[in-house]
């Protein structure tokens, strides 16, 4: 019975740092659709001084619009990033073949998560990358009962031949 194997590791990786990508875009789908307690008390529940420092933080709000997570598209890339992360790290497990190209994947996406996700917190973007980094490196071994039988073939002396050099007599 012969298993082939699987970088698990690059695996595992793969599929937390994910998590935390997706985590960390609906995280940030919050900010997009904003905050009922911050809308009806004025600035995040300061109450009268939140209403009144409301004209001083209107042009603070909108500098920070894009960076706080309000535009919708990159809440869909941080969404999409962190799905293609999942299933890039699924793929990689099942399909260990196409090694490379899924770690690819995982690596570019989690990369692109910075921008829509927070990078899962930062946590899923290195996550993300050092799983995609061993999915690049990993190599199948060669499966240990070969290696164990082709051992005591030559122990038996199967398949090797005597030189000169080494003939007694």
């Amino acid at each position: 019975m012969s298993m082939e194997q699987k970088p698990v590791a690059a695996f595992a990786l793969g599929l937390v740092a994910g998590v935390f990508i997706l985590l960390g875009s609906i995280i940030m789908f919050t900010f997009t659709f904003g905050n009922p307690v911050m809308a009806m008390s004025g600035m995040g529940g300061m109450g009268m001084m939140g209403s009144m420092m409301s004209g001083t933080m209107a042009s603070f709000n909108g500098a920070m619009a894009v960076m706080l997570g309000y535009s919708f598209a990159f809440r869909l890339v941080g969404l999409a990033s962190g799905a293609l992360v999942v299933v890039g790290s699924v793929m990689l497990y099942n399909r260990p073949s196409e090694s490379q190209t899924w770690s690819a994947v995982i690596l570019a996406f989690s990369l692109l998560s910075i921008v829509g996700a927070m990078g899962g917190f930062m946590v899923g973007l290195v996550i993300g990358v050092l799983g995609g980094i061993l999915g690049l490196v990993w190599k199948a071994q060669k499966h240990s009962q070969e290696v164990a039988d082709r051992t005591l073939n030559l122990v038996r002396g199967v398949g090797f031949e005597p030189t000169k050099a080494y003939a007694t007599g």
